[in-house]
């Protein structure tokens, strides 16, 4: 159920199982690690993650769930899973966005939550239902919720199950941006006018702030060098001579 198409610079990671809503099970897991380690040694420089149909992941698949009851290595080897695909998306060094329409509940929540940044139709619905069904949600996935929103607003989402409209996810932080496909379409326009090179340096800088590094001589190397990689030396040369920079440059 895990699609990557590739269109020039930009990669498209579908899942297609829309008569079930897009439901996870352990194989789409496994098989989405399995893509997205392919896709960091492809030419793409912009994923997008997006549902086929109307919504965008109803969950885990609850049809697995009488074979985790039963098996302690099924339930290891989910964990495993789950772990594996999202962690995957922190591993590219190009930036990940979500697109969210209908449908975004538990384990949908995780997978976009473990995008670089989400935009999400006027549609969309977000709910964590877990606690409704009397089961956990990872810790690694809590601690990109409460990232996110707080622990105020992380736990009344994960406590109650309540689903919120789109307006609602934006207003908490949960997504970025509500709108339409051109909102969408403008940010992967200005992501593709900018350098690689430093996307993925301010990539990994993103993430080393969000796990509360403030410092790292890697980063510090990082910037160094770019100050006079050939992208840098072509940009400021245009600079210098009065030309005009690419559209998302100031």
């Amino acid at each position: 159920m895990i699609r990557i198409d590739i269109d020039g610079p930009t990669a498209w990671l579908r899942l297609d199982r829309p008569q079930a809503r897009n439901a996870l099970t352990m194989d789409a897991f496994e098989e989405m690690a399995q893509q997205l380690d392919a896709l960091g040694h492809s030419e793409a420089r912009l994923l997008i993650v997006t549902g086929e149909g109307s919504h965008f992941c109803a969950g885990a698949d609850l049809a697995e769930f009488a074979e985790l009851q039963a098996s302690e290595a099924a339930r290891r080897r989910f964990r495993i899973a789950i772990r594996a695909a999202l962690d995957g998306f922190a591993k590219l060094p190009i930036p990940v966005l979500a697109h969210v329409e209908g449908a975004c509940f538990g384990a949908g929540v995780a997978l976009a939550m473990a995008c670089d940044t989400r935009f999400a139709a006027p549609d969309a619905r977000f709910a964590i239902t877990p606690a409704k069904i009397g089961i956990g949600y990872p810790q690694e996935d809590v601690h990109r919720l409460v990232s996110l929103v707080g622990p105020g607003q992380a736990a009344r989402l994960l406590y109650t199950g309540m689903a919120i409209d789109a307006e609602e996810a934006l207003r908490i932080g949960l997504i970025e941006v509500v709108g339409e496909s051109t909102e969408l379409l403008a940010t992967m326009d200005a992501l593709l006018a900018c350098d690689p090179g430093s996307i993925a340096m301010l990539k990994r800088g993103v993430g080393l702030a969000a796990a509360g590094v403030r410092s790292d001589d890697g980063q510090d190397r990082a910037f160094e060098d770019l100050l006079h990689s050939p992208a840098a030396v072509e940009l400021l040369s245009r600079a210098r001579a009065g030309r005009r920079l690419p559209p998302s440059d100031s």
